[in-house]
């Protein structure tokens, strides 16, 4: 079965930090786009990151500098690694996924599949 499961979510306090995987299974990730998405109540779904079928890796400005996403091909996930913490990172959190056609620097715009979501909460 091709699914894309996240976990490592939970709650943390501000400036604390967590590290979220998104893990395949039925396919590889290898040649994927996957892109870390985060919805918090009340609002559209933001994309924060992503990293390409070439190894690019793109932040979204209220993450930078504070989130690194990365990729291990062992255990077929990329992970996203989330320092300093702040109550407006406290949002659901997806993980996505597409097989581009052609190396790819920025984010997809589409995708094959989606995880169910892990929840981060952070509080004061």
């Amino acid at each position: 079965q091709v699914q894309l499961v996240e976990s490592g979510g939970g709650l943390v306090q501000a400036g604390g930090s967590l590290r979220l995987s998104c893990a395949a299974s039925g396919f590889s990730l290898d040649d994927y786009a996957i892109t870390w998405f985060r919805q918090a109540p009340g609002q559209e779904r933001k994309e924060i990151s992503c990293i390409t079928n070439i190894g690019s890796t793109n932040y979204a400005d209220p993450v930078k500098g504070r989130f690194t996403i990365s990729r291990d091909s062992a255990k077929n996930t990329v992970s996203l690694q989330m320092n300093l913490l702040k109550l407006e990172d406290t949002a659901v959190y997806y993980c996505a996924a597409v097989k581009p056609s052609w190396p790819r620097h920025s984010c997809p715009l589409e995708y094959d599949y989606w995880g169910q979501g892990t929840q981060v909460t952070v509080s004061s």
